[in-house]
């Protein structure tokens, strides 16, 4: 499925995906520091994939990929956003936010009774998007091994 616009295309094919461009990218965050290829093209393949890439016949290369979000889903009752980002050259041209609205508005992600992500510092990004802070966030637990793409 793809969504056009002002120049540039989101897309859900994965095979269009650089790989390349994910990882060097995801491995430099405080979320994914050290993750490697491997992970990536694993994570991608249990999930729903958004590929921001611009139009313009001028870039180098053609058609280059500008941004990535995924969502694991079950495309029934819950999903979880992840790796979201626009590389930092492309960034302040309303990507990300046109990214989200792609994301919220597709079929698979329609009636489902939650969705979450986690974000260090953008906050204001998604709540223009009607997400809040957990509550009850007592009854919430998780796993977390913060090093293991580092081992």
């Amino acid at each position: 499925m793809d969504f056009i616009k002002d120049g540039f295309t989101i897309s859900t094919k994965k095979e269009k995906l650089d790989v390349d461009l994910i990882h060097s990218f995801l491995n430099r965050t405080y979320w994914a520091e050290g993750i490697s290829k491997e992970i990536i093209r694993r994570s991608i393949e249990g999930s729903l994939c958004f590929g921001v890439f611009e139009n313009n016949k001028q870039a180098v290369p053609a058609g280059r990929q500008v941004g990535f979000a995924r969502m694991i889903t079950d495309k029934a009752t819950f999903a979880y956003l992840a790796d979201v980002f626009i590389i930092e050259e492309y960034r302040g041209r309303g990507l990300s936010k046109w990214l989200i609205e792609v994301i919220m508005s597709h079929p698979d992600l329609q009636g489902l009774r939650r969705m979450i992500l986690v974000t260090k510092d953008a906050h204001g990004l998604y709540k223009q998007f009607g997400f809040t802070p957990l509550i009850n966030v007592e009854r919430w637990m998780h796993i977390l091994d913060p090093d293991v793409y580092k081992r």
